[in-house]
């Protein structure tokens, strides 16, 4: 039986997610058979000492009902088949259902991926938004019982964060600003709009890390070890260069992406013409 659910994290393995997970995750119940309640799937990922990193995930076809539950194992095998010849470093590491509850039928479930990873997690992800949001948790699971009696299974909590990477977080901040357009819509950015984007935000933040010495500097504010000892890792990792060597670098920087966005736009204007004359 699976154990009632606790809000505080024990301790084990800190479970990292990508937002490409929660996207899929997200789509395959927004695509799901009708009359169905939840979708579950296949997790994938790596997994070190201290922490399980899922990267990327698939549906698994299934049909439940008060009674049993039927999983379509032969599918997740030949999914997991084909995905190795594509990403062989991702392993399976669990799986996931939409839903807040866990159910009897996920003790089933959980003992079929425990023959395919060691100490698989279960991510449960509310997309019916029960509570107003996305609650999203991650359990591993242990026997409970006395040995040679009746022995049941105990979900634990773990704690989760989120992690992304560079391109991810573009994809990211581009659903953000869809919440503030009127059609739910936004197209992307060239690429000079991004650069100046980002060097308007490092401006910004070095405006704020200027503001926080000069307190510190005249005593208005106390000065903490551990902001100092972040400020000093920043500072080192700067490579020291002249100005002059800087300006240089970035002219020839942008000339390059002007280049690559005049090709660009070149080939697209070619590729447009070739298609009138075909018409034609």
């Amino acid at each position: 039986r699976s154990s009632p659910f606790l809000k505080m994290a024990v301790h084990g393995p800190v479970v990292k997610i990508h937002p490409v997970v929660l996207a899929s995750i997200a789509d395959s119940y927004e695509r799901r058979n009708e009359g169905a309640s939840r979708v579950i799937g296949t997790l994938l990922g790596t997994v070190d000492k201290h922490s399980v990193e899922v990267t990327n995930c698939f549906s698994v076809p299934h049909n439940e009902s008060e009674d049993e539950v039927a999983v379509d194992m032969e599918f997740a095998k030949n999914m997991y088949e084909l995905h190795k010849k594509v990403s062989p470093t991702e392993v399976i590491i669990g799986w996931y259902a939409t839903g807040f509850d866990i159910t009897e039928h996920s003790v089933l479930i959980h003992e079929y991926y425990s023959r395919e990873a060691v100490n698989p997690i279960h991510l449960t992800v509310d997309t019916a938004l029960q509570s107003n949001k996305m609650n999203i948790r991650a359990y591993i699971s242990a026997q409970m019982g006395v040995p040679g009696k009746t022995v049941g299974v105990m979900f634990t909590p773990l704690t989760v964060k989120y992690i992304y990477y560079d391109t991810e977080r573009i994809g990211v901040g581009l659903l953000q600003r869809t919440r503030d357009a009127p059609n739910r819509a936004k197209g992307l950015t060239s690429d000079l709009c991004q650069v100046g984007g980002a060097a308007t935000r490092v401006q910004d933040m070095l405006t704020t890390v200027l503001a926080y010495i000069e307190e510190v500097l005249s005593g208005k504010v106390q000065a903490d070890n551990s902001v100092g000892r972040f400020l000093t890792d920043l500072v080192s990792k700067v490579p020291k260069i002249s100005a002059e060597d800087f300006e240089s670098m970035l002219n020839s920087n942008i000339n390059d992406l002007l280049m690559v966005t005049y090709l660009a736009n070149l080939t697209q204007a070619q590729i447009a013409l070739n298609e009138k004359l075909v018409i034609l």
